[in-house]
């Protein structure tokens, strides 16, 4: 069997595989990058990651009738009221630019004390049937945002979120570590009977 997953980010991609590689060792798992030249621009006009992440979902779905994985995930900062939340990926603007939002970040965090700093990333993910039956599931990882980046694995706003219990930002901890404390892995592993069930 073949999962689509809804994203051209190739960071998502590769964190999804490695997490469900011991779950569904022998399902095709391919993304946007894999059937689609150039990537499109899938519709997030939602104001939650619930809802954007079954709009990407279906969208997909609808156009490939396949089963799809999707996800809205984001960081919110709760200093400066849930921000950047849904508009993590282009919070400094288009085109998406992981450096660039980071150093918004930091920029509206300047003389904000480390006990002010809290954030958590949130992930959505719902797992959709070519008929359009869905299951979704929410994970999410409490953490501080720090002064300045550190590490040079994961992507997006890693290289400055330090997860509770650890000294580390996701960006230094590897990929062993990230994935079993993560936002995504949360959400996959939530998933992970359907996900079982559907293609075993």
């Amino acid at each position: 069997m073949k999962l689509l997953v809804a994203t051209g980010n190739a960071g998502k991609v590769k964190e999804i595989k490695e997490i469900l590689s011991s779950i569904i060792p022998d399902t095709e798992i391919v993304s946007l990058k894999d059937i689609y030249d150039p990537v499109p621009e899938i519709p997030e006009t939602a104001d939650t990651f619930e809802e954007n992440c079954l709009q990407k979902a279906e969208w997909l779905r609808s156009r490939q009738e396949c089963w799809v994985l999707a996800d809205d995930s984001g960081l919110e900062v709760d200093f400066l009221n849930g921000a950047p939340g849904v508009y993590s990926a282009r919070y400094a603007g288009e085109p998406s630019d992981s450096i660039k939002n980071m150093d918004k970040l930091l920029k509206e965090l300047t003389g904000v004390p480390a006990e002010k700093r809290s954030a958590r990333f949130r992930c959505v993910m719902a797992l959709m049937s070519p008929s359009g039956e869905s299951w979704v599931m929410n994970g999410s990882c409490e953490g501080t945002i720090q002064a300045e980046k550190s590490g040079t694995e994961g992507f997006g706003y890693d290289p400055l979120f330090v997860p509770v219990g650890y000294d580390k930002t996701f960006a230094e901890l590897g990929k062993e570590i990230k994935n079993g404390i993560s936002h995504r892995g949360m959400a996959l592993r939530l998933l992970s009977e359907k996900i079982t069930e559907i293609f075993k």
